[in-house]
């Protein structure tokens, strides 16, 4: 049976109604991940959830091990992952408590996480155009107007360095690129997702206007209304999760499942030994 994985942000440290739930520590080519991941029986499907910020948030999302943590998910046989985690909205109709499922991401990284289980002597060019899948991300959509949350299928994510908020004329910027919700974690584990051929979507629980909204020129964003808001999105989140894992059936069709398929171009013999040991949990079915 295929492994369901859920990464959980800011406010979101534990599920709830795991059964046979067992605490396991993985260890990794790239490190260690963000901490335990704790695997179980949830509505009758296989989980495994990881806390991003790690017990207690105790990780910057520049800290934060993405690797390790997708190389975890794909070494427990998880197939599709369900990230939930907080963001600013940049539009006045996406509200706070509001529910974002985007589909598409910008970076505005400094590039000081590492986004590629690739280098080291082996190069692969994945396709991206489609940075989610559309499989998953339905899914979770129809899950929650069934769970009565506000829901929104679409927009682009703009992922920030962080750890500090936007000034306002960043977030002056990106609302004038269009932009939809900004956060600081979800491009690089969308990334990885795909390069591990595991299927992505992220349930975006909107916490705050960032700072160009009037109402919020005085009143600065605070990481207290960040999680008092993200804290009453996290009990929907989860009756998301619970309603969406019955419907999620092995035998995927969706490109996330071959997305390394015709991608790698480096030659099979010019690949250093220690990488392709490294990697063959991810390559080892194409390069023989």
């Amino acid at each position: 049976m295929s492994k369901v994985g859920i990464i959980g942000g800011s406010g979101f440290y534990h599920i709830d109604g795991i059964k046979d739930v067992k605490k396991v520590r993985i260890s990794t080519p790239f490190g260690d991940p963000s901490g335990e991941f704790t695997t179980g029986v949830l509505e009758g499907k296989e989980v495994v959830f990881l806390a991003r910020h790690d017990q207690g948030h105790r990780l910057l999302p520049s800290e934060i091990n993405y690797r390790a943590n997708i190389y975890g998910m794909k070494k427990l046989g998880v197939e599709h992952i369900i990230s939930v985690s907080a963001c600013g909205s940049l539009k006045e109709e996406l509200k706070p408590l509001d529910i974002v499922i985007p589909l598409q991401f910008v970076d505005r990284t400094n590039y000081g996480r590492k986004m590629t289980f690739f280098g080291n002597g082996i190069v692969a060019h994945i396709q991206f155009a489609e940075p989610v899948c559309h499989n998953l991300s339905k899914t979770l959509y129809e899950a929650g107007v069934k769970a009565g949350a506000a829901m929104h299928l679409g927009g682009t994510y703009i992922n920030m360095e962080g750890p500090q908020f936007s000034t306002k004329a960043e977030s002056y910027l990106y609302r004038a690129w269009g932009m939809d919700i900004i956060g600081m974690t979800n491009l690089a584990e969308a990334k990885l997702s795909r390069e591990a051929e595991i299927c992505y979507a992220t349930l975006a629980c909107i916490t705050d206007y960032d700072c160009w909204h009037m109402d919020q020129a005085v009143e600065s964003v605070s990481i207290e209304m960040i999680i008092q808001n993200l804290c009453k999105n996290v009990d929907t989140s989860k009756r998301i999760v619970a309603t969406a894992l019955p419907k999620l059936r092995t035998g995927r069709t969706c490109v996330c499942s071959f997305a390394l398929k015709d991608s790698i171009v480096t030659r099979k013999e010019a690949i250093p030994y220690k990488t392709k040991k490294d990697l063959e949990l991810i390559i080892g079915k194409y390069i023989k």
